[in-house]
């Protein structure tokens, strides 16, 4: 787990209290249901379902696995999956990936950075990204995991509804039934 590994020194300070407390965020039992959840989209046991921050990383960090599930969610959103062990490839084949999961509606700020799985930076990261693209996969005939996202429910209203509002008042607005500011001194002395 160091970042030696990596042909990096190990961090220290702050940068290690900080790479620590996103360490810490990783939850097996979250990345355990994504495992499981790719498995049955894949329909093989292509990733360990333990849930293990090791297992897990294990199985995803060539990014050979990302762009198969890509590719059963939305066929051809990535047109070639290098199977190359070389750092760059694999690199390659997980920035493809994030490129596909949000063209499918994958919030940006719910992707991760090809570093974050390749470098086992932040693995929570790859969890909230799989779990977003797990979201939407129910749109692409394929199993969801999490809650359903909601539709999109437009509503267009006349002209003659938008100004029959405007006669009323809003009960957030309150009323004042007989309030005065008389009780107000601010800036005032006080009097004995």
């Amino acid at each position: 787990m160091a970042s030696a590994t990596f042909g990096r020194a190990s961090k220290s300070g702050l940068a290690a209290e900080t790479h620590n407390k996103l360490q810490r965020k990783y939850d097996e039992a979250r990345a355990s249901e994504v495992s499981s959840w790719i498995n049955l989209v894949l329909n093989d046991q292509s990733v360990n379902t333990s849930g293990k921050a090791e297992d897990f990383y294990e199985s995803l960090k060539d990014g050979v696995v990302l762009c198969r599930l890509a590719n059963e969610l939305q066929p051809g959103s990535i047109k070639k999956i290098e199977m190359s062990k070389m750092a760059f490839k694999c690199m390659e084949n997980i920035n493809n990936f994030c490129r596909a999961a949000n063209s499918m509606g994958v919030p940006t700020t719910e992707l991760f950075q090809s570093v974050d799985l390749w470098e086992r930076q932040n693995l929570n990261a790859v969890v909230i990204c799989l779990e977003s693209l797990g979201r939407k996969a129910g749109k692409f005939g394929k199993p969801s995991i999490g809650p359903k996202e909601s539709d999109k429910n437009v509503r267009d209203f006349s002209e003659d509804q938008m100004r029959a509002s405007e006669g009323m008042i809003g009960l957030q607005m309150g009323s004042n039934k007989g309030a005065t500011q008389s009780g107000i001194n601010f800036g005032n002395t006080r009097h004995m």
